[in-house]
């Protein structure tokens, strides 16, 4: 029991390790542009979690990440990168929005879930066509992945202008999805907040995904692939099957992570539609370190450096463009935490 919370205690210390370089690294930073780190750091925490209207705003922004740091992280136990993520999440935006505006009569408990499953369902079909190219053939799922966005983009863009699903006027948009599509929004955390239902749809998706990787079969299979995919295929275990599955539950939750925009956000599809959400859970798995439960404290910081990012935009000289500087000082750092883990078990080895 002892050994193996000092095994968790010890994994932290990268990603925390990684914070702190970026911190040091980011004030300078914010040194250089005339303003002071503290009162930078102050406008920040107070536009994240200085009230309940701050707090609404980085659950909604953290939500779509938990849905896409997921996406990423499955794949990654399974020794792939799934870079997709962004296409996978168009896609179902686009579904979501179609299914939300012209079924209509439905109850909305049944509308919603409709919207939802088959938004993950077209995400979940848009990344098992890398998956597949992948298992089969051996085509490198990051290019894939990366082209299978592109085409995601361009091909809503073209859906969007055809009059079946376009809405008469200048914007290229959709009908705004029926009250019955809408998910509920937490007005009790805040009056005016775009948070919904969503987010505790992410949370508990995070849970269902920490069930599947620790506790059921094809989780084993899923993570023995990511280890060695050699010896697992000797052991009996199918590295096709695991690759396809790892894909196919990622895209469906990138998918869901579309609906949520859609059905709980903006409430139609627009083109282009709002994107970087994808993106973004790339950094998200890596901070969180491809854990369910890391990935939605990861998704949590990112969400109240986007909301903060916001009121410092406002309050300070600072341009909110520094927040993505930001973030990607974060992300490096992370990437470099293999050296720092490398010393953080050479000195528990010293210590032993």
């Amino acid at each position: 029991m002892k050994a193996n919370v000092r095994t968790s205690l010890t994994d932290l210390v990268p990603p925390l390790v990684a914070l702190v370089l970026a911190g040091v690294v980011s004030s300078v930073i914010v040194l250089l542009t005339g303003e002071s780190p503290l009162r930078i750091a102050h406008v920040m925490l107070s536009g994240s979690v200085g009230g309940a209207g701050s707090i609404a705003g980085t659950l909604e922004e953290a939500t779509p990440l938990i849905f896409t740091g997921l996406c990423v992280a499955i794949a990654m136990r399974a020794g792939l990168f799934n870079i997709g993520g962004e296409g996978q999440l168009v896609v179902g935006a686009f579904v979501a929005a179609w299914i939300g505006y012209r079924v209509g009569g439905l109850d909305p408990a049944l509308h919603v879930a409709l919207c939802i499953a088959l938004a993950g369902a077209a995400g979940a079909l848009w990344a098992l066509i890398p998956g597949l190219l992948k298992a089969r053939f051996g085509a490198h799922e990051v290019i894939n992945t990366i082209m299978l966005n592109y085409i995601a983009f361009i091909l809503t863009n073209y859906l969007i202008g055809l009059p079946y699903f376009r809405k008469p006027g200048q914007i290229p948009q959709t009908e705004d999805v029926l009250a019955s599509a809408l998910l509920p929004r937490m007005t009790f955390l805040y009056k005016y907040t775009r948070l919904n239902l969503g987010f505790v749809l992410a949370v508990v998706c995070a849970l269902l995904v920490f069930i599947l990787l620790r506790k059921t079969g094809l989780g084993f299979e899923i993570r023995s692939v990511g280890y060695n995919p050699l010896a697992s295929r000797a052991a009996g275990i199918s590295v096709v099957r695991s690759t396809l599955m790892a894909m196919a539950i990622g895209g469906f939750l990138a998918g869901m992570a579309g609906s949520e925009r859609v059905l709980g956000v903006h409430r139609h599809f627009i083109s282009p539609f709002p994107f970087g959400y994808g993106f973004a859970g790339i950094a998200v798995a890596l901070l969180g370190r491809n854990r369910p439960l890391g990935v939605v404290v990861a998704a949590l910081f990112f969400g109240a450096l986007a909301n903060g990012g916001a009121q410092v935009d406002i309050a300070t000289t600072v341009p909110r463009e520094l927040v993505t500087v930001i973030q990607a000082i974060v992300i490096i750092f992370v990437a470099c935490e293999y050296p720092i883990r490398h010393l953080v078990l050479r000195r528990r080895g010293a210590e032993t």
